[in-house]
């Protein structure tokens, strides 16, 4: 990826926030490819808003008649033709409306259906690199309120847009047609209606940008203290988040009122303008029928076109504002599916081995993250991991040992180096294939709101409940999953509440036994859990680990005595290789580590041989 699609992701939400403001609707076209997938549903709203507009257009030139023609008693029947006219007329244009009606409003649900897919779909291929640099809440923010403005554009606003532009084309045309003398006046006054809307419609973008931009704010800190509600109340600070969280609403809502004064003052000064405009062009009118220069059919006629046309303008002048906000949101969204990942497969991806060893290899592997490239994790790293091989990685934090997991599974790619699997430099493979092979039991275990099945069947959706109640034995997980009140179909609760952490623990080790991985990653799996939980716990590791190669991350040193090979790491490099009991004779860190963990020295495993065996 280009330095300039780097900078981009790293940059976003400034970039949302610092947007020139706009004087048209220009980005709106970015929907265009969303809506033209449904051409006949454009088309037939198109054929309904004309013959709304036809329809309302045709009434002035029936009142004219009746007005100059139809007032007398020996033409009565002209005058219930046109009455019965009018009816036709009514008639074509409540059909009309209700058509246009249904067909934009479908189309609006459609588009932001689309829109909101494609948005979602686009974020959850992302690296994690960018939402190092974007927080969730931006991105909701962006899925839910700026959808919603495009929808009621789509859905209303456009359509109100096109119709109100449709009765001031056709009026205006009319007006010169009825009286050119008057609709000359009109013109005159053109300029002063249409000042105010590019001035003031400016102003309204702008806040309507800030707007938004406050209540993600707003929704960000929501999201960030519900998810952790349960420190937030451990200490006490519900008041401080309250507060914090109602001086965000009120950012927003300082910003909104300005932005609907905004508007407030737009609509007033546009409906002053355009109907005085018509008084005044009215008055003229009526002392030319007192002169007897214009009939009063025909100032009837400019009266009624002049009217539609006025509240065309009206009408524009206040979907004005909701097009500029849309057309904000449009940048918003465009901005995300723009975004560019720093991980993408390669044009022709290598296919890897169609039999997986789980070989894995560490070449000279360098890398910091994005966000600290002054800060080297890993340094110069060789790793070299044999199939069905179980290799602990242990060393003080911020050695780098979750780094290789992160590498490993292509989250970040290397600054320099490479690292294969299986043979294949993982780089030119396809991300999901190499994944595909891998399954990871986190130290944090995250549990979906769903139930425990579907949590489990998530190492691999396509199997069978037999093949889910199996993993679930190994895991040792049956036990608590009988006692569940509908077993394997109960809900366990948004992020798993409704279990403890070991449960959640044997239902991430089941689903990791299911997807049976070559290679397997253990992140410290057994960290948080006390003595009985963690007993439980490590059986289901011990069956998952049999046969495979697995890769360890270990602060605890107790649970990895019998690894093959223990990696210590120091500042993102290999600062000793052996056995435990190699290491320990050896010195060094390893043996610092272990006399603080078991009061080990001189290679004696009391404690250690002791927290072993009562694992079985």
């Amino acid at each position: 990826m280009s330095s300039t699609d780097q900078d981009q992701n790293a940059n976003m939400q400034n970039a949302a926030k610092d947007r020139p403001s706009g004087r048209d609707i220009r980005p709106l076209r970015a929907l265009w490819p969303y809506i033209s997938r449904y051409r006949k549903l454009v088309i037939g709203t198109l054929i309904a808003l004309t013959a709304a507009s036809a329809a309302t257009l045709t009434i002035p030139v029936a009142v004219r008649q009746m007005i100059d023609l139809g007032f007398s008693g020996d033409r009565a029947a002209l005058v219930h033709q046109y009455f019965a006219a009018l009816m036709g007329v009514a008639l074509i244009l409540a059909l009309a409306t209700a058509a246009r009606f249904f067909f934009v409003s479908w189309l609006g649900e459609r588009v932001v259906a689309d829109l909101r897919r494609d948005v979602y779909s686009h974020m959850i291929g992302m690296s994690p690199e960018f939402f190092e640099t974007t927080r969730t809440g931006e991105v909701l923010s962006r899925l839910t309120t700026d959808t919603t403005l495009i929808q009621n554009v789509v859905g209303s606003g456009a359509s109100i847009a096109l119709r109100n532009s449709f009765l001031l084309i056709g009026g205006m045309t009319m007006l010169v047609i009825t009286s050119p003398k008057l609709t000359g006046l009109v013109f005159v006054f053109v300029p002063l209606v249409v000042a105010p809307i590019i001035i003031l419609g400016r102003r309204v973008r702008g806040l309507s940008r800030d707007s938004q931009d406050r209540i993600a704010d707003s929704s960000a800190i929501a999201g960030e203290t519900l998810d952790a509600v349960t420190t937030v109340q451990a200490f006490t600070q519900e008041t401080t988040e309250r507060q914090r969280f109602a001086t965000a609403v009120e950012h927003a809502f300082d910003v909104a009122m300005r932005r609907i004064s905004a508007r407030a003052l737009m609509t007033a000064l546009v409906i002053t303008l355009v109907f005085g405009a018509v008084v005044g062009v009215l008055w003229i009118g009526a002392s030319a029928v007192l002169s007897g220069n214009m009939t009063g059919g025909t100032l009837g006629q400019f009266v009624l076109y002049a009217v539609f046309v006025a509240g065309a303008v009206g009408a524009l002048s206040e979907v004005w504002g909701e097009l500029q906000r849309a057309a904000g949101a449009t940048e918003r969204l465009m901005e995300l599916l723009g975004a560019q990942s720093t991980i993408a497969t390669v044009d022709d991806p290598v296919p890897l081995p169609a039999q997986a060893r789980g070989a894995t290899s560490f070449e000279a592997v360098s890398f910091a993250y994005p966000s600290r490239l002054d800060e080297p994790v890993i340094d110069k790293l060789d790793l070299k991991i044999e199939p069905g091989e179980t290799v602990a990685l242990v060393g003080p934090s911020g050695a780098g040992k979750s780094t290789i997991f992160q590498l490993l599974l292509r989250f970040y790619d290397p600054v320099s180096g490479r690292i294969t699997v299986d043979g294949v430099d993982i780089t030119r493979a396809a991300p999901t294939d190499i994944r595909a092979r891998m399954a990871i039991v986190p130290q944090e275990t995250v549990i979906f709101s769903a139930n425990a099945r579907e949590n489990i069947r998530y190492g691999r959706p396509e199997a069978s409940d037999a093949e889910v109640w199996a993993a679930a034995e190994a895991a040792q997980a049956v036990e608590f999953i009988e006692k569940l009140p509908e077993g394997l179909d109960t809900f366990l609760g948004e992020k798993g509440v409704r279990l403890s952490g070991g449960q959640r623990q044997r239902i991430a080790i089941a689903r990791a036994i299911l997807r049976d991985p070559a290679l397997l990653l253990l992140d410290e799996a057994t960290s948080a859990l006390d003595a009985e939980s963690e007993l439980l716990v490590q059986r289901g590791l011990d069956r998952l680990i049999a046969d495979r190669t697995t890769l360890v991350i270990a602060h605890r040193l107790a649970t990895v005595l019998n690894a093959d090979r223990i990696i210590v790491m120091e500042a993102g490099k290999i600062v000793a290789t052996g056995t435990h009991d190699e290491l320990i004779a050896q010195g060094g860190l390893y043996a610092r580590l272990a006399q603080l963990q078991f009061g080990e020295a001189n290679g004696t495993r009391s404690e250690a041989m002791s927290v072993q065996a009562a694992k079985g």
